[in-house]
């Protein structure tokens, strides 16, 4: 574990890592309703006196640059380490640049969110700490029942009403204490914190503990690895309430931190445009909510709980944003699908759908090297698509009619 400690991303206090600590306790007294809320803490690492070595780095498996201690109380699974694959061409066309698409899909529980339940889970076992509480709309609940079941411990999941069955069925079979909120996931996540705050049962929430970060961006330095020590040009990344987004950043900061790299990479922040609460209110003071809808259920967030720490990467280091529509989407998915082989989720579909948007728009330099996060697999949802996934009829098992039906 590298010397730490938090660091309050609106008034700049510090906080000991001596102790659990979720959000400033000055700057959240003015968290104001439908806004994101005030006092995220970043954890900032004592670079000086972490190597400098990258290979030494990796040996540790990146434990000087984490909160926790020892990588064996980590669950016992292959967490993170997810395949990068190479691109060279798009329905027949040859790709005049590189394309990777990291697949975070073949995580445990099929999900980039194994990445931060991981640590929590770490941490809290750590801690001696046996239960863990979330709010998700299905993936990072999904994920905390799976980790906290593989490391001995009690997940208590908190999901709106009419999240996917796929993903509630992943939560149950992991033996996790669902609990059904009547209304979206921000009420689910209200209800949790207030758990948090009765009982004192330790939160996952998403931004809420700092730590998610921590998880997430693990993701950077393995990009950075499957490179060969090399940066990409452009990663785009699905946003929804601003961690994903936020742990890439952290990774690359990290390594900027220690000069192992001298830039940071042009990071894309794609949104659906039924939801996006994050990228719209970008350039503005006054944070306005789009109560819209999106196939993407796991970025539809009204109100991003890491808005501020989001937004102060996507400005610092230069990044850009786009907006992608459902049907997008849908193309982004199917093209996905047929070229690659690689059936993602809507959340992850949008990711796509920005870099293909790139693309027609001609904002792609030759020879550059392009990265698209995958953060979950299309089963976590089937229903986003059932509207374009006609079965066929059955027919006899005759040769003829078999010849009939492929035309022969």
């Amino acid at each position: 574990m590298g010397d730490f400690l938090y660091k309050c991303v609106d008034c700049g206090k510090e906080f000991t890592s001596g102790k659990i600590h979720y959000l400033c306790n000055e700057c959240s007294k003015n968290i104001k309703p439908e806004k994101p809320p005030l006092g995220v803490l970043k954890t900032i690492y004592n670079y000086n006196s972490i190597s400098k070595s990258f290979i030494q780095l990796k040996k540790n498996d990146f434990i000087e640059l984490s909160p926790i201690a020892n990588s064996k109380n980590l669950p016992n699974l292959r967490i993170g380490k997810t395949p990068l694959y190479s691109l060279k061409s798009l329905n027949n066309r040859k790709l005049p640049f590189d394309l990777f698409l990291k697949d975070d899909s073949q995580n445990p529980t099929f999900s980039f969110k194994d990445r931060a339940s991981a640590i929590v889970s770490a941490y809290a076992k750590e801690h001696n700490i046996n239960t863990i509480i979330t709010a998700s709309t299905g993936n990072a609940g999904s994920s905390l029942a799976g980790i906290c079941a593989a490391n001995g411990q009690k997940a208590i999941v908190m999901v709106p009403e009419d999240a996917p069955v796929a993903k509630l069925t992943q939560i149950i079979m992991y033996g996790a204490a669902i609990v059904p909120v009547r209304g979206n996931y921000d009420d689910a996540f209200d209800l949790s914190v207030r758990a948090t705050e009765k009982f004192g049962i330790y939160n996952r929430n998403t931004a809420f503990n700092p730590l998610t970060v921590e998880g997430k961006k693990s993701v950077s330095f393995e990009m950075f690895d499957q490179l060969d020590l090399n940066l990409p040009d452009r990663i785009f990344v699905p946003v929804g309430d601003g961690v994903i987004i936020s742990g890439v950043y952290k990774g690359f900061e990290d390594l900027l931190m220690l000069g192992i790299i001298d830039r940071m990479p042009v990071i894309v922040a794609i949104q659906a445009s039924g939801s996006d609460n994050l990228t719209r209110n970008l350039a503005t003071t006054d944070f306005q909510i789009n109560k819209g809808k999106t196939i993407a259920d796991s970025i539809a967030v009204n109100i991003p709980r890491n808005f501020f720490m989001a937004k102060q990467f996507i400005h610092r280091y230069n990044g850009e944003s786009v907006t992608v529509t459902d049907n997008q989407i849908f193309d982004a998915s199917v093209t996905l699908s047929r070229n690659t082989g690689l059936f993602a989720e809507p959340a992850a579909a949008a990711a796509f759908a920005g870099f293909l948007k790139y693309w027609e728009e001609s904002r792609l330099n030759q020879e550059s090297k392009n990265v698209v996060l995958l953060t979950g697999s299309g089963l976590k949802d089937i229903n986003a698509v059932k509207s374009i996934v006609k079965i066929p009829r059955a027919i006899e098992p005759d040769i003829n009619e078999l010849m009939k039906f492929l035309k022969l």
